[in-house]
């Protein structure tokens, strides 16, 4: 009797990983593995996200087996990729059975997928509730590999990795419009614009990935980062009225209060994270980690816990750097917009004591990149 009920459950779900809590980097990779037990061709998948606003696209995760990713922390606008473009326009995917025919192509993404030695790919469209997010693609180091037999059962896998992906990217979307609902309840809206809001989430992505080498950051992370930056500020909804919007100086009393908000943001965020069961999704901890720390100082001198130096995780203090850079130059009631080089010597005389060094060479190797960003999310 006993052994007929074992028999039951003696099937291992082979798909029971994805119920796990881990990164969605872990979860591809697991996929690919999967996927290479039938096709042991495919070597690389990779997803890619697209910007709406901006029209860049980006990279966000990949899985990549017998050699490092050919592409990491990488971006280009839509527009410079006519193949990719055809794919969105027609809502079909795309079979390059020998990547030799991209051979006189001049886009550094072609380029460096052809020098790890790809010789194939299959890319198929991402798309939520009808509105397309990005791209899926499979990559092999075989040509011709993509027979109609091999391609029917890539497309059910397809849309699987899909699922999971959107199923990611939906869970963080529901957080970042419920955290932006709860400070809209208190009117927050007046206090930072939208436009500030879009220029502190772009500079953050700017300083995180030119950091990523250096700091073993990933895609997902990069991104991860650019999505929560511009929420470090939510803990203000707890702070009166009287004291967040006093056209003047704050006294002591009053300063005492408001640095309780990255306190009161780390508990709004937990609260928020508890009710929304939303406390698995990777990289949670880049979000609590900005709302709490990134009034933190290099010295010492910061607030809450007086962190120091590297003991402020590296989100919070890229958080910084973007924060203060754009509030230098974002005109206030209280005060003037700066000039931009104004507020790069402030930058510079910040660093090394309240502000991370590295995160302010960072953005200041990327003036550029600074001027392109205020010009697309210029305040109203």
């Amino acid at each position: 009797m006993t052994s007929k009920k074992e028999d039951l459950f003696s099937h291992q779900d082979a798909l029971a990983q994805l119920h796990e809590s881990q990164p969605l980097s872990a979860k591809l990779d697991f996929l690919h593995q999967l996927i290479r037990e039938d096709f042991p061709f495919i070597d690389r998948l990779a997803i890619a996200l697209l910007d709406e606003k901006t029209g860049i696209l980006k990279t966000y995760i990949h899985s990549t087996t017998g050699s490092e990713s050919p592409l990491i922390a990488y971006e280009a606008p839509l527009d410079s990729a006519p193949s990719l473009r055809e794919i969105m326009q027609h809502r079909r995917p795309r079979i390059v059975q020998d990547l030799a025919i991209f051979k006189k192509g001049a886009h550094p993404h072609t380029e460096l997928i052809a020098a790890k030695g790809y010789k194939a790919s299959y890319t198929l469209p991402l798309y939520q509730n009808d509105v397309f997010v990005g791209f899926l693609f499979f990559n092999s180091f075989e040509s011709h590999p993509f027979v109609l037999a091999v391609l029917r059962q890539l497309d059910i896998y397809g849309h699987l990795v899909a699922l999971v992906v959107i199923n990611e990217l939906a869970t963080i979307r529901t957080l970042l419009s419920a955290v932006k609902a709860a400070r809209s309840m208190k009117h927050y809206r007046d206090v930072e614009t939208g436009s500030h809001i879009d220029r502190t989430a772009h500079y953050s992505r700017l300083i995180a990935r030119e950091l990523a080498p250096r700091y073993h950051l990933s895609d997902e992370q990069i991104e991860h980062i650019f999505m929560f930056s511009p929420l470090h500020d939510i803990g203000k909804i707890g702070i009166p009225d009287s004291i967040l919007r006093k056209p003047a100086k704050l006294d002591e009393r009053e300063f005492d209060i408001m640095k309780t908000h990255p306190e009161k943001g780390r508990e709004i965020i937990d609260t928020i994270l508890t009710d929304f069961n939303l406390g698995a999704f990777s990289d949670v901890n880049i979000l609590r980690n900005i709302a709490e720390y990134h009034h933190e100082a290099i010295d010492g001198t910061g607030y809450p816990k007086s962190l120091k130096g590297e003991e402020i995780p590296i989100e919070a203090r890229i958080s910084a750097v973007a924060d203060i850079f754009d509030a230098l130059t974002s005109s206030r009631v209280y005060k003037p917009a700066w000039s931009n080089e104004e507020a790069f010597a402030m930058l510079r005389h910040l660093a090394g004591d309240k502000l991370d060094r590295d995160c302010v060479d960072a953005l200041l190797n990327n003036i550029d990149k600074i001027q392109a960003i205020q010009q697309r999310f210029q305040d109203n």
